[in-house]
């Protein structure tokens, strides 16, 4: 039975797996009092399925690809999008990730809906200066962006931290006529992600990412080649998908990984938390355009201490307070920085316990699920 008497709140996503790894403490929170839609790419997982039956939460499948640019499969995405849009006539409209973003908020404002809620969840490497990035696809996606956010009173636009936010002001796509509210990250369920003690027999890192460039998938490989030859027994794993993506790592790099001699890849997984719980310490070289990262909320709600990059969105996770230190922050592209930190947990191992320990107060402190989404509720205008 519909919920009739809350708000019709109207989420798309690039993603259906994100739908309930990232968003689902807060669907379940809208769900109580008003009636949720969501618009995903096709839904693969049975389960993500099952529980947005169970939520009564009304699904639509689009067939985005969030990656990769494709003008026929877009135009198919916003045709789509703006239909349903006239269809379920939203209260508030929700968008995350960049193509629903740059897409939808321009549609909503155009079907009139009260109240636009885009949340950016990271910037991507069209936003940083990379000398590397397609200049002409560097330069659309910002002017659309510019034009999708223009100023209006309905658009409340979210970031998850303050850099990005900064760095759209900076590049003149938001001025200060915006609505602008910073949240911390997706938040991580403390419930869910429960303590457990590192193991340190052997020292296990543990790094969950998709196989992108960005992320540092070389320098952990090249950082692990290193360990592995004056700590043997040292384990290094990796969980991620490697699929069809601009940045994908190259073939050769992938099969060096795959093959299994320095580091044990792990593909994707549906449940991180038996990995989590194997390993001693969280790691996350990543260059740039993270919101902020959740992998790293996993580990450090679970007690793992981290290595992570003094990169946007990263830096978010480690306190800066040296006596709360939760781990380390390394500078960017440097492999011999990331060898030298895990060297430095592996030589101190009563450390793994202490630093993780911390890790896991900081993310009550300011990650907490529920902190987070009751700010997303107040940007909202919902009930708490």
């Amino acid at each position: 039975m519909m919920n009739i008497t809350g708000k019709k709140i109207f989420i798309v996503c690039d993603s259906s797996r994100s739908l309930l790894d990232f968003r689902g403490k807060l669907i379940e929170k809208m769900q109580i009092d008003n009636q949720v839609y969501v618009f995903t790419p096709k839904i693969e997982q049975e389960s993500v399925r099952k529980r947005l039956q169970e939520l009564k939460v009304i699904t639509y499948e689009s067939k985005l690809n969030g990656s990769n640019v494709s003008i026929m499969s877009d135009l198919q995405f916003i045709y789509s999008l703006y239909k349903l849009l006239r269809k379920i006539k939203p209260d508030i409209f929700f968008p995350y990730t960049f193509k629903p973003v740059i897409y939808g908020s321009f549609l909503a404002k155009l079907c009139n809906v009260n109240l636009i809620a885009p949340m950016l969840t990271g910037l991507g490497y069209n936003f940083t200066d990379n000398p590397n990035s397609n200049k002409w696809v560097v330069k659309i996606t910002r002017f659309l962006l510019k034009y999708s956010l223009q100023p209006n009173p309905r658009l409340n636009i979210i970031f998850q931290n303050k850099d990005d936010s900064q760095r759209l002001l900076d590049l003149k796509i938001l001025n200060k006529k915006h609505q602008v509210y910073v949240v911390n990250g997706s938040g991580v369920d403390l419930s869910h992600y429960q303590y457990s003690k590192p193991s340190v027999t052997p020292i296990t890192f543990l790094m969950v990412s998709r196989l992108i460039n960005a992320k540092g998938i070389k320098e952990y490989y090249d950082a692990a080649k290193v360990i592995k030859q004056r700590f043997p027994k040292t384990v290094f794993k990796l969980i991620g998908a490697y699929d069809d993506n601009i940045d994908s790592i190259s073939p050769q790099l992938y099969q060096e990984i795959a093959s299994g001699e320095t580091i044990k890849y792990i593909g994707q997984v549906d449940d991180v938390r038996p990995d989590i719980e194997q390993s001693s310490v969280m790691v996350l070289p990543s260059y740039y355009g993270e919101g902020v990262p959740r992998c790293v909320l996993e580990g450090m709600a679970m007690g793992r201490p981290v290595i992570t990059s003094d990169s946007v969105g990263c830096r978010e996770t480690i306190n800066p307070e040296p006596e709360n230190a939760n781990g380390f922050l390394i500078p960017i592209k440097n492999a011999s920085a990331l060898a030298s930190k895990m060297t430095y947990f592996i030589e101190h191992s009563d450390d793994i316990v202490n630093y993780g320990n911390r890790g896991r107060t900081f993310a009550k402190e300011k990650f907490d699920v529920n902190l987070v989404n009751s700010e997303l509720f107040k940007i909202m205008k919902l009930k708490d």
